[in-house]
């Protein structure tokens, strides 16, 4: 299964190339197409996991001023 990503941006927020940064290191891939980033479960992730991945997005893009929507299938 697979945790899809859109991120947008603010003006008065956080450099785009600086959030791209951060979410590759935690693990996100970039992508292209209705979404801006992919996380690969390698696996069937359970509704706590998919959860525990939302919080740590929202931690790590905390300040930035970014909205975010996550969308696992």
């Amino acid at each position: 299964m697979e945790t899809y990503l859109r991120v947008t941006f603010h003006t008065e927020g956080g450099k785009p190339s600086e959030i791209a940064a951060r979410l590759e290191e935690f693990g996100f891939q970039p992508t292209q197409g209705n979404y801006d980033f992919v996380y690969d479960w390698r696996s069937a992730p359970t509704r706590d996991q998919v959860l525990d991945l939302a919080d740590e997005v929202g931690r790590l893009l905390k300040g930035y001023r970014v909205l975010f929507e996550i969308e696992t299938v």
